[in-house]
């Protein structure tokens, strides 16, 4: 069997490994023509390493990012609402990673080429169309660079591994429109800083306007530094629109500084973290309704092609990951491409349309926000404003809905 995978980001290429490690001839085509270690810091949880640690990738990661050890949750006024263990730190057989996704995609992309070879590895290969033929599907490129029409590529499966402006999908649904926008900007950096709390801890303070920092470099951290990733959202008009979001495209701290210019906390000076970054990127935070049918006959969805969701719970690139290790599991047992994708389609899309959802309440990072709700000058006692009990349900409840509980995470196969 052979598969083409559109797309050589996080999701794409897992799932050419997964493939790969099933006997299916993968096949990734990318339009950009090199991969570099661009933008700021993601989240792997328990669920998704375990799957990386099956192909043998966990460890490099490891020598990449952080094992986080919690997420502090705070008010704007530093106090502390709640403290949720990650990874190995809560009992998990697998840590929750933070790294810098540039680096991310271009240790996968070694990894990738190392194990299906360089000649099934496509940069530069930009998706004009595709259409069933047969019993398999016939794709067409062009390159992004040049305009150049590429050769015909004929495939078994064709899977959208092609992010949030998927051209796959827009096949399927032409007419859905741009990524839907609440009115909330997020402004990314990654700046060098003093290690902060436990030194392995993920933050997030504030209220309707947040602030989360956490940090994502092993090496930063062997010398005694951290290299923090930061995220500070807050919301505007929606009614004014937006520009194609991108997580290349730079922003200026004049935008937002000043919101930001009384948040000294502690174990982190806010305004200074804004100052000291070598850069900024802007970016809309956007979404797209789930789904009715991911598969149209050989051809289906994976990632932020098929459930886009708001970057709360640290599930994107996860559920992506997720996907990548169904969807190979269903090529290699069902009776046929057709009914293996549906049994994919099956169990993934009902359960990532409820995260989509779940996020667009606001995730388990809500809690910073019913918090300023209930007591917007600060409190004395925590449990008054928000009881433990409360607290915990959210976070159990989270877990549960986006699959990585304890339980079902260190669950035999």
């Amino acid at each position: 069997m052979k598969a083409l995978v559109i797309g050589g980001g996080i999701g794409g290429l897992v799932a050419a490994l997964e493939l790969h490690a099933a006997g299916i001839d993968a096949h990734v085509f990318e339009s950009v023509r090199e991969v570099r270690p661009l933008g700021v810091g993601i989240n792997l949880l328990p669920h998704c390493v375990r799957l990386l640690d099956g192909l043998g990738a966990m460890e490099p990661l490891l020598e990449l990012g952080v094992a986080t050890s919690e997420q502090v949750f705070f008010n704007r006024f530093g106090q502390h609402i709640w403290t949720d263990a990650r990874g190995l730190a809560a009992g998990y057989k697998w840590p929750q990673i933070s790294i810098h996704r540039g680096e991310l995609q271009v240790a996968l992309m070694d990894i990738a080429r190392e194990r299906l070879s360089p000649d099934r590895i496509h940069p530069g290969w930009h998706l004009q169309s595709f259409e069933s033929a047969g019993d398999g599907v016939v794709a067409r490129f062009v390159d992004r660079a040049t305009g150049v029409e590429q050769p015909e590529v004929r495939g078994d499966v064709l899977i959208g591994a092609d992010g949030i402006h998927s051209t796959v999908r827009a096949s399927f649904y032409p007419d859905e429109g741009p990524a839907k926008w609440n009115g909330a900007l997020i402004y990314r950096a990654v700046t060098e800083t003093e290690p902060f709390l436990s030194g392995r801890s993920q933050f997030m303070a504030g209220g309707e306007q947040t602030l989360i920092a956490y940090p994502i470099s092993k090496a930063h951290m062997d010398r005694g530094r951290s290299l923090t990733n930061w995220a500070a959202r807050f919301f505007v008009d929606p009614s004014k629109g937006f520009e194609k979001e991108d997580w290349n495209r730079r922003g200026d701290i004049a935008d937002f500084l000043p919101r930001y210019e009384n948040w000294r906390f502690p174990w982190l000076d806010i305004p200074a973290l804004i100052r000291a970054a070598p850069a900024v990127w802007e970016f809309p935070m956007v979404d797209r309704d789930p789904l009715p049918r991911w598969t149209h006959g050989r051809a289906t969805l994976l990632g932020d092609a098929a459930h886009p969701m708001y970057p709360l719970g640290s599930n994107g690139a996860s559920q992506a990951i997720i996907d990548a290790s169904v969807l190979a599991a269903s090529l290699t047992n069902a009776d046929g491409v057709e009914a293996a994708l549906r049994a994919y389609e099956d169990d993934r899309r009902p359960k990532t349309a409820q995260i989509v959802l779940h996020n667009r309440r606001g995730g388990p990072e809500r809690i910073v926000r019913m918090c300023e709700e209930r007591a917007p000058d600060g409190f004395d006692d925590i449990e008054k404003v928000m009881p433990r009990a409360e607290l915990q349900a959210i976070f159990d409840g989270y877990k549960t809905v986006a699959s990585f509980d304890l339980d079902s995470v260190n669950r035999p196969a």
